[in-house]
């Protein structure tokens, strides 16, 4: 009785098992990225939180923001991952065995994922420590942590997509820059208010504003109106062009 083709999904759990193989094995990135989000949360409370007023505890403020600051870098990582794939001919490789693109980048996407809900443990289990005291329901936390995961998703799309768009793992780390540069615009670590005229607009509206205010309206159990339906609506649309995005460039690059 001959064996069953694998489907889609089993081939992109084996692509992801890949993935978070080779995030073990490269110990000292692995540390950097566990590291970093808790050293960041360290700094902004312990450095800078005595001279921001927030109205708040700064612990109870800053912590959605750290939360998407280390998002951000992990899921840039993907570009240079995907990069070094294409560099390498490993993807020809798992085109020879008949596995298509999709699955391919969709193990990236989901250890990415993964990697950073472990660093988002981390954070959250450290900012407990330090006096983080949120007041979400059960729903409120599910929500929280749902809209955390439809933003790492849409950003490691992103960076898969930009992954496939450069030529060099050097080219891929500078994705890295523009996307944990986003949140410091942003009410990640002030009130948007407290910014200069010319800033605030960009700042109160852009996408990671709108993810950091649901997800700290839904920790602290505060209504939060529109705004959760207008971040989950700003990581759809990314991660829908990302995905079609990565797609083309996926056909470009490997299959023209």
């Amino acid at each position: 009785m001959s064996e069953a083709v694998p489907s889609g999904a089993s081939e992109a759990l084996t692509m992801t098992g890949r993935s978070l193989r080779l995030s073990r094995r490269n110990v000292d990135a692995l540390i950097t990225a566990l590291a970093l989000p808790v050293l960041l949360l360290l700094i902004f409370v312990y450095f800078f939180g005595g001279a921001i007023d927030t109205g708040t505890q700064y612990v109870t403020y800053v912590v959605p923001g750290v939360l998407l600051l280390c998002a951000g870098f992990g899921s840039a990582s993907t570009a240079q991952a995907v990069t070094e794939d294409l560099k390498g001919g490993i993807i020809d490789r798992f085109r020879s065995l008949d596995i298509g693109g999709t699955p391919i980048l969709a193990g990236h996407v989901l250890a990415s994922t993964a990697r950073n809900l472990l660093a988002t443990s981390l954070v959250f289990a450290l900012s407990f420590a330090i006096g983080f005291r949120p007041a979400a329901s059960p729903a409120g936390w599910l929500a929280a942590v749902g809209l955390l995961v439809a933003y790492i998703t849409a950003l490691s799309w992103l960076s898969a997509a930009v992954g496939l768009l450069v030529r060099s793992p050097e080219a891929a780390g500078g994705f890295t820059f523009f996307i944990s540069f986003l949140p410091y615009p942003s009410s990640a670590f002030v009130p948007t208010d407290t910014m200069p005229s010319w800033l605030q607009g960009f700042a109160t509206h852009q996408p990671v504003t709108q993810v950091i205010e649901a997800v700290r309206g839904l920790l602290l159990g505060q209504p939060i109106g529109a705004t959760g339906w207008v971040a989950l609506a700003w990581c759809a649309g990314i991660t829908a062009l990302a995905v079609a995005a990565a797609g083309l460039l996926f056909r470009r690059r490997v299959l023209a």
